[in-house]
């Protein structure tokens, strides 16, 4: 297994650290992990270590320091499962003592004929049987949030059956309920609901090991097998599970490889590029994709229309370069207001810099809309929509529209790029109403 990074502690090492969510540890003169770290923002959550105001424990932690590792991640929930993997490998002296163990959360999957999935503190371990632990986990908030999203996935129970249906499975938290399993007088039904509890309760267990892309995977096979067997119904159904786990986690890996390959990051966005660009080179002649830029037009009926600019470079965003635009034409439809987008932007080339690619939320119409602005400027710079629909991009040449399905890292990259200027836009337009609303 590769080892963590170890860098010297300096005002230097400060200065790189990334602005992004992620895991870090500090080791002592003897090369050993003594403390294990999750931030939502690693530069400023390291950073605040070295200010003037720190408890009497921390500060002698952070004197007795030698070296620094950061581990990025994509988003919070990677950061909350790897924190408490590292923890559990390395038993960090100071995550013990900075904070009261006995007061930490662990999450148990419990070893019954209805596991059920429960918060519980250090104390309480030896007297819950169970077949899953993890955890430690210092802020219970934090655990009890990602549960709550798991759960409208893969629904479980934190309750033993008893003579009624719980409260919980009438808004979809514990659905088939061990209370309606148990007492289903039925005995192909019951085994039916049986079954699908239990299967809630293994991906929900995979899910916490970190083991993400392998749920996702096995769904997407029985989505397809179902489709097949013109079985829509149920294949919808796990489908809206799939979408369900792309909100809890974005990314589409196992936490531990963040552990075995601390770069695991950087190549994944490298890899994501690269997939995009042999996507899109039948159709396009690139030389690089390092800069994309995305365009999102929001509006309430036609109210206080908005458009946003994010700028992604490397696979990462660049806020610097992100722009709203508070649209000017009375026309209402969003192919106006695209055009006029794109005929803003291109006036700021020069100061704003020129992209590589410009994707566009939208299908056949937003597309044409941005070519045109493009094609009466003279400018050849390639343009894709993203389709919401059938997550397909649309692409226009000559002799018409031609549709593909991106796969895998180059839809996750398109992905964030949509996702990222849709956020962008409903910020503004959102403001634009409230001052509307507030006059």
């Amino acid at each position: 297994m590769i080892k963590v990074k170890k860098h010297h502690i300096d005002k230097q090492l400060l200065k790189k650290i990334p602005s992004k969510a992620g895991v870090y540890l500090f080791w002592d003169g003897e090369g050993i992990v003594h403390y294990v770290g999750k931030a939502k923002i690693l530069k400023n959550r390291v950073s605040s270590y070295f200010g003037a105001q720190l408890l009497p424990k921390t500060k002698i932690m952070v004197n007795s320091s030698k070296g620094l590792s950061f581990i990025p991640t994509d988003n919070e929930f990677e950061a909350l499962l790897l924190e408490s993997l590292l923890v559990k490998k390395y038993q960090p002296k100071y995550n013990i003592e900075l904070k009261d163990d006995k007061s930490k959360l662990y999450i148990v999957i419990t070893q019954e004929t209805y596991p059920r999935v429960l918060t519980i503190r250090k104390t309480e371990i030896e007297k819950t049987p169970h077949r899953y632990l993890y955890g430690p986990f210092p802020r219970s908030s934090e655990v009890k949030s990602v549960l709550t999203r798991i759960r409208q996935a893969f629904p479980f129970a934190t309750h033993k059956p008893n003579s009624r249906a719980c409260l919980e499975s009438q808004i979809g938290l514990c659905v088939p309920c061990p209370s309606v399993i148990q007492n289903n007088t039925n005995p192909k039904q019951q085994k039916e609901l049986l079954t699908s509890y239990r299967k809630n309760i293994r991906n929900t267990q995979k899910i916490l090991a970190g083991q993400v892309n392998v749920v996702k995977k096995n769904l997407e096979k029985e989505m397809q097998t179902l489709s097949n067997q013109e079985e829509y119904r149920e294949a919808n159904l796990i489908k809206r599970q799939i979408e369900q786990i792309n909100y809890i986690t974005q990314p589409r890996s196992d936490v531990w490889e963040y552990h075995q390959n601390p770069n695991f990051l950087t190549d994944r966005r490298g890899q994501e590029e690269q997939a995009l660009k042999q996507l899109l080179t039948p159709y396009f002649k690139f030389t690089s994709l390092k800069r994309i830029e995305c365009f999102d037009v929001a509006h309430l009926a036609g109210t206080a229309p908005t458009a946003s600019m994010v700028t992604f470079e490397a696979g990462e965003p660049n806020k610097k370069f992100y722009r709203h635009f508070k649209i000017q034409t009375q026309l209402k439809g969003d192919t106006d207001r695209i055009f006029e987008v794109i005929k803003r932007r291109i006036k700021h080339f020069t100061d704003w810099g020129k992209p590589n690619l410009l994707v566009i939320d939208g299908g056949k119409p937003q597309v044409s809309a941005a070519q045109k602005a493009l094609a009466e400027a003279g400018i050849g710079i390639p343009v894709i929509g993203l389709a919401k629909r059938e997550e397909t991009i649309v692409i226009k040449k000559k002799e018409g529209f031609v549709l593909v399905k991106p796969q895998k890292q180059a839809l996750f990259l398109l992905q964030r790029l949509r996702d990222e200027a849709h956020r962008f836009a409903r910020r503004y337009h959102h403001k634009l109403i409230s001052a509307i609303f507030k006059g």
